[in-house]
């Protein structure tokens, strides 16, 4: 394959990483909290041992859109939405994770937990259960938790210095990656409501129309290669022949 040909696959095989996490932001685009990432690319400057440089395509990183998604009124009491940059903690097998995916419910122990049954933890670090005949929850912008004007607990809220680099896991959770969590001051809890996904359907769906086109494009120019070159073999057998 010439060097073209080379050139062409690596952009292609760029394009096949970028389309899988279009698609996965637009699989998520309902899924409370979830955060859109974006692939980036840069220039990668190969210098064989003779003639000029061959530049190809390489993809550098992921980026995680941090901005909040829209916050829906649910009006279920342990549905919570957080108003700022913080995140709530969880116990998991593998150790604490954070999650601003806020739809908790009560377990057979009374527990507060998420969808997979991860307690929710206190600001002292333990799960909140709630005591039998607690009646409706009220949980303050603090993330005090009240059943029958008594206080049951207060949900912890935390911040993270390098918020970029909290690495995803399933169910909307982050793992902290070394980091050092933080008590959050500023961000307030809302109960009632849940925060959306901040993926943007039309900007995603647009970016795969342009992703195929180019895909499309770069496979034609790999084929347009290929024939070339057998082309040019063919002639050479045909005078090799004569």
């Amino acid at each position: 394959m010439e060097n073209a040909g080379y050139i062409a696959l690596s952009r292609q095989l760029a394009l096949r990483r970028e389309m899988s996490l279009v698609a996965h932001n637009i699989a998520n685009m309902n899924t409370p909290a979830f955060k859109a990432e974006k692939m980036f690319f840069r220039e990668y400057i190969k210098e064989p041992a003779k003639g000029e440089a061959l530049s190809f395509v390489q993809d550098i990183c992921m980026a995680r859109d941090l901005s909040a998604g829209p916050v829906s009124t649910t009006g279920n009491d342990l549905d919570l939405a957080i108003s700022g940059q913080a995140y709530f903690s969880i116990e998991t097998p593998e150790g604490v994770r954070y999650t601003r995916h806020g739809r908790f419910q009560l377990d057979g122990q009374g527990r507060i937990v998420d969808g997979l049954g991860a307690p929710v933890l206190s600001t002292a670090g333990a799960p909140i259960t709630v005591p039998p005949g607690s009646g409706s929850l009220t949980i303050s912008d603090d993330g005090t938790v009240s059943g029958n004007a008594a206080t049951i607990g207060r949900i912890g809220l935390y911040e993270f210095d390098k918020e970029s680099e909290l690495k995803r896991e399933g169910n909307g959770s982050f793992s902290a990656e070394g980091q050092q969590p933080q008590d959050a001051n500023k961000s307030r809890i809302v109960q009632g409501a849940l925060e959306q996904s901040n993926v943007q359907a039309i900007i995603e769906m647009t970016r795969m129309i342009e992703i195929h086109r180019s895909y499309e494009s770069t496979a034609k120019l790999i084929k347009d290669q290929h024939d070339q070159f057998m082309r040019s073999v063919g002639k050479l057998t045909s005078m090799r022949q004569n």
